[in-house]
């Protein structure tokens, strides 16, 4: 396996994009994944962020979109979300990645005004949908488990349920190792995902609320995830999340440390490239 960083560890801190993706090749890392939205950055952030990707040889695997607004009430606003993700498809595809990683949203008014079912067919509706211009690509769209109450899909069943109901082959699950312990999701149950996962999400948490850590910084048990992912065949890129550091300052030695930490625990468990 690959190991990557999410470009949003850079995020409110004094490196910016050019840098940060150096930054993420010197400190070692073999992927990177892009947090940036296309309908805000223009044609020289673009092509910034894919001439220095280019130039340090570190390969783009995902561009991350948060399209909350997906099963919304409001044709309107899931119309604007289906579209804007279609944009994260193409930037995903001008950059030569391969997935587009998508948090489709949760359920508003606490699911008491507007049926949860009818949200939850809203949310496989368009990710079909998405799954076709995925295909029609050449890439996949990974469905993140949200470890939130409200959150659509936010257990492992929920996952395999929403997959299920989406019932395209570009359409396939984001393992989030923090978010699997925050469910209560123990390591083994990975194997019902076998052959659906897309992408992969590493960061660690204090066992209640999210965290995005560096690993080791809290309560995660990594080896048997690891154990499981392999077992599940899974052989693409396990990505470090490390979202708002709390020092932006040391945003460097936050990186550093998170890499080393991961590398430390992939070669342990035999699965580092």
């Amino acid at each position: 396996m690959k190991l990557g960083l999410i470009s949003s560890a850079w995020v409110g801190s004094p490196v910016g994009t050019a840098e940060g993706i150096r930054l993420t090749r010197e400190i070692g890392f073999d992927t990177i994944d892009i947090f940036a939205d296309p309908l805000e950055i223009d044609i020289r952030e673009r092509r910034l962020i894919k001439d220095t990707c280019r130039g340090v040889q570190l390969p783009v695997v995902s561009t991350v979109c948060c399209a909350l607004g997906i099963a919304d009430f409001n044709a309107t606003v899931r119309h604007f979300h289906v579209e804007r993700a279609k944009a994260y498809l193409d930037l995903a595809y001008e950059l030569e990645g391969r997935n587009l990683l998508l948090v489709v949203g949760e359920y508003i008014w606490q699911q008491e005004v507007i049926a949860p079912r009818d949200q939850w067919n809203w949310a496989v509706e368009h990710v079909r949908e998405l799954g076709e211009h995925a295909a029609s690509l050449g890439l996949e769209v990974a469905i993140e488990l949200e470890p939130f109450h409200l959150s659509l899909v936010n257990d492992l069943p929920k996952m395999i349920r929403f997959l299920d109901d989406v019932g395209h082959p570009a359409v396939k699950a984001n393992v989030d190792v923090s978010h699997l312990a925050l469910s209560h999701t123990p390591a083994p149950a990975l194997a019902r995902l076998a052959g659906r996962i897309a992408h992969v999400h590493f960061s660690d948490c204090d066992g209640r609320k999210h965290g995005d850590l560096p690993p080791g910084r809290g309560v995660v048990d990594f080896p048997p995830y690891l154990d499981a992912l392999k077992a599940a065949g899974f052989d693409g890129s396990i990505s470090i999340e490390l979202e708002y550091s709390p020092e932006p300052a040391k945003i460097v030695d936050w990186v550093r440390e998170a890499y080393t930490a991961t590398d430390r625990l992939m070669r342990a468990a035999g699965i580092r490239n």
